[in-house]
């Protein structure tokens, strides 16, 4: 048996490397490329007017642009952009920052387009609404099979697998502490996670969308605190350090002759596989906002994506740059690369404030992925009890990934999540014009000195719920 799981997991860890490296990556960058000229780079000339909105409050009590940008945020930020940034820095070199930086301007177009198709197919849920990818898919293009196939890959996808995966990134962040005691550490830590996750994910999404509207600002103002202190702490290195990542990301010697362990293809791959943007997940929050156009989430969705890779990622380069910790030689990488960072300026206070902040990072992470599973349980069914045991089984999820190292599980998230991306791109393409009608729709109104607000028949609609 043991042989068997063996080479099960080398084979999901094929297959997930495979996917990701061969079709997804190619498909997220046309998505990107494709939708920035379609829409005249709407992530750059709208920018502003994406943080003028956040502004704007709720129209009847429902969650603001702020709490559902926060919510997104959650997801988002995750141990990815203290681990994965560190990782590929080590493994892509300093080029790859550049490029990772270039992604979450490309993609941010496709936040846009997904987004704004959820606000404009939202449907109303008490004082609250929900939607995504699997209610534009089968309201727009009237397929509710290829919708439930999303939402089925979405719920495995983060309630079991990216949640598991957190909860484990939670409790073995105790082990720098803990040493012989981590297996007693991790049963105290999984039962007090899974009664704070009880407490959230019954509580609905009122409950979440506050939490998250709290401790993401609390978690990422302590992380990119850090970051400023080493920054200005080396701030006559970053002539230096600028000049290495633009020289190394534009060596295409180098980077073609090893495309797959380049620069390019890391910074690539880290700036799509953080944001998340074009993948479906984010959507999810998007929807939940009460605003009075649908082009205004796709616009905080924008910033959303500019705090995960502009602001915390590039946090973490600095953090590992400035110190130059990972010149140093050894097998450090990721998480522990960054805490030895950290380290080697504020000491073993250094690596509590990265322990708290990956704790930090993994639980707002597990509550925005939970709210995303449960708008899509409630698309496959209304059902109460269906509900109640979707919720038991997520708290047991929380409690399992905090004491199990699941490699497979959180490999076949991986390869799920992949599934979930290209029925995401699909149903863009067919349903990117609807929101590019509704952008030119929010510009003109913008144009006449007005407060845009959305009537679906103004751009020949008459398939939604809400925006009649």
């Amino acid at each position: 048996m043991e042989r068997f799981i063996d080479a099960f997991t080398a084979w999901s860890d094929e297959v997930d490397g495979w996917i990701y490296s061969n079709v997804l990556f190619w498909l997220l960058i046309v998505t990107g490329l494709f939708f920035t000229v379609r829409t005249k780079f709407v992530q750059l000339r709208l920018f502003p007017e994406g943080i003028r909105v956040l502004t704007e409050k709720s129209h009847d009590g429902g969650i603001s642009s702020f709490r559902a940008l926060m919510i997104a945020t959650a997801s988002r930020v995750g141990t990815g952009n203290i681990s994965g940034v560190a990782t590929a820095i080590v493994a892509g070199g300093p080029g790859a920052v550049f490029w990772m930086w270039i992604m979450a301007i490309i993609g941010s177009a496709s936040a846009f387009i997904e987004s704004t198709l959820a606000q404009i197919y939202k449907q109303k849920e008490g004082e609250i609404y929900k939607g995504g990818p699997a209610y534009y898919i089968e309201r727009a293009m009237k397929s509710r099979g290829l919708g439930v196939l999303f939402a089925v890959l979405l719920i495995v996808t983060f309630a079991f697998g990216f949640n598991g995966l957190q909860s484990y990134n939670i409790a073995s962040s105790l082990e720098h502490y803990v040493g012989g005691n981590y297996q007693m550490a991790a049963l105290i830590a999984g039962g007090i996670l899974a009664l704070i996750s009880a407490f959230l994910f019954f509580g609905g999404a009122q409950k979440i969308s506050i939490v998250s509207s709290i401790l993401v600002p609390i978690m990422a103002c302590i992380y990119i605190m850090i970051g400023l202190i080493i920054t200005f702490a080396h701030v006559a290195d970053l002539p230096e350090i600028f000049g290495e990542i633009f020289r190394e990301a534009f060596d295409f010697k180098s980077i073609f002759g090893g495309f797959a362990g380049s620069c390019m293809v890391w910074g690539v791959k880290r700036g799509l596989f953080s944001n998340e943007a074009g993948m479906g997940s984010a959507p999810n929050a998007a929807a939940s906002a009460d605003v009075s156009h649908p082009v205004k989430q796709g616009l905080v969705q924008v910033i959303s994506v500019f705090i995960d890779t502009i602001v915390i990622c590039s946090t973490t380069v600095f953090i590992v740059l400035c110190t130059g910790q990972y010149t140093v030689g050894g097998d450090l990488n990721g998480i522990p690369l960054v805490q030895q960072s950290v380290q080697s300026m504020f000491g073993e206070v250094g690596v509590g404030i990265i322990t708290v902040s990956v704790a930090l990072f993994a639980f707002t992470s597990l509550i925005g992925n939970y709210f995303y599973a449960e708008f899509n349980i409630k698309f496959i069914s209304e059902n109460k009890l269906f509900l109640t045991v979707f919720r038991i089984l997520a708290v047991l999820m929380v409690f399992v990934g905090a004491n199990a190292n699941l490699e497979i599980a959180w490999n076949m998230a991986d390869i799920l999540m992949a599934g979930m991306a290209l029925v995401n791109i699909i149903a863009m393409f067919c349903l990117g014009g609807i929101a590019i009608k509704a952008l030119d729709d929010y510009v003109s109104q913008k144009r006449e000195g007005r407060n845009p607000v959305f009537k679906a028949a103004s751009i020949g609609l008459h398939n939604t719920d809400v925006w009649k």
